[in-house]
């Protein structure tokens, strides 16, 4: 896909690692200039120089998208810096381990929203501003495989996660009209080190692995194509579409 997304500019958020950073090399290898945005100034800072140092177009914008000031101001970042915003992907989350509904903290529930859901709106309200001035764009929202189903044990972030196919669905009925195409993917087991604790229980994870098809981890790089595509001319008439990318977990 190298050129696909040649001379098109990019937002990712939660680019420092995992899934985001496999997203910010993917874009960076389609041709296109990429801002890696995070809270973690020195990881995500690191990613940017890396994307630079293999010769494509990256710079790294700290913002906590909890915060409208950091969310606007991560806008206008990219305007100033590339001119326009052509996709964005809005990626950055968190996973508290938390225990039945009953038992979840308050803090911990706060905490979840804002980052999970609250933060995917913030960024879609300002990046859609944009992109109505400028004629259109895609959006991709990262939900969850918990995102389709219950999870006895993680209601607040199976809550965030059905809020952002929620919202995904909703701004792409939206804004449809205004060539702003928005989907959402829903990961499953994915080898990101917010899975690192999952995979190092041996009696857990067989238990995971019984329940994927597949038999197998996805890699960040699978979900960075989807994402990708999604993005891309390729994709151009699909819109809130909600798409696993789990190794046939969510069929069961």
């Amino acid at each position: 896909m190298r050129n696909l997304l040649e001379d098109k500019n990019v937002l990712i958020t939660g680019a420092a690692s995992g899934i985001g950073r496999a997203t910010a090399t993917a874009f960076a290898q389609a041709g296109a200039r990429v801002v890696v945005s995070d809270v973690d100034a020195q990881a995500g800072q690191a990613v940017a120089e890396s994307l630079w140092r293999a010769g494509n177009g990256a710079i790294f914008v700290k913002a906590d998208v909890t915060q409208s000031r950091d969310v606007e101001a991560l806008i206008q970042h990219v305007i100033d810096h590339y001119g326009c915003l052509d996709y964005a992907v809005n990626n950055a989350g968190i996973f508290i381990h938390e225990g039945a509904a009953a038992d979840v903290a308050e803090s911990d529930w706060d905490a979840t929203m804002d980052v999970n859901l609250k933060g995917v709106w913030l960024c879609m309200k300002h990046e859609i501003r944009h992109m109505r001035e400028h004629g259109g764009g895609a959006i991709v929202n990262l939900s969850s495989v918990l995102g389709l189903r219950g999870a006895a044990n993680a209601p607040a972030y199976a809550a965030s996660k059905h809020g952002v196919i929620g919202l995904t669905k909703s701004a792409a009925i939206a804004y449809a009209k205004d060539n702003i195409r928005v989907n959402a993917v829903c990961p499953g087991i994915i080898e990101t080190p917010m899975e690192q604790q999952t995979m190092q229980d041996d009696e857990q994870f067989a238990w995971l692995m019984s329940l994927y098809p597949m038999g197998r981890v996805g890699k960040p790089d699978e979900v960075a194509q989807t994402i990708l595509w999604l993005c891309s001319d390729v994709a151009s008439y699909i819109t809130g579409a909600i798409v696993p990318i789990d190794g046939g977990h969510s069929a069961i």
